[in-house]
């Protein structure tokens, strides 16, 4: 189910170094030297998101399919 949420993924300047978030999981940011690295790095964030809110029972949010819309 991770692969359907959305990620964003950027350069940083101020740390060098790319971050992607996942924004339908609050919270749920990784970073990486290349943008392969912060892809790989979220992916794994993300399953451990969904595995600490199962085990707190805590909601888990369906992911939208689609692009989200920022104001």
């Amino acid at each position: 189910m991770t692969n359907r949420y959305e990620i964003i993924l950027y350069w940083c300047e101020e740390d060098a170094l790319y971050v992607a978030e996942a924004p339908e999981l609050p919270g749920c940011v990784a970073h990486g030297n290349t943008q392969e690295e912060a892809f790989q790095e979220i992916q794994i964030a993300m399953e451990l998101w969904i595995q600490t809110a199962t085990e707190f029972g805590d909601p888990i949010p369906e992911p939208k399919g689609r692009r989200l819309m920022y104001a």
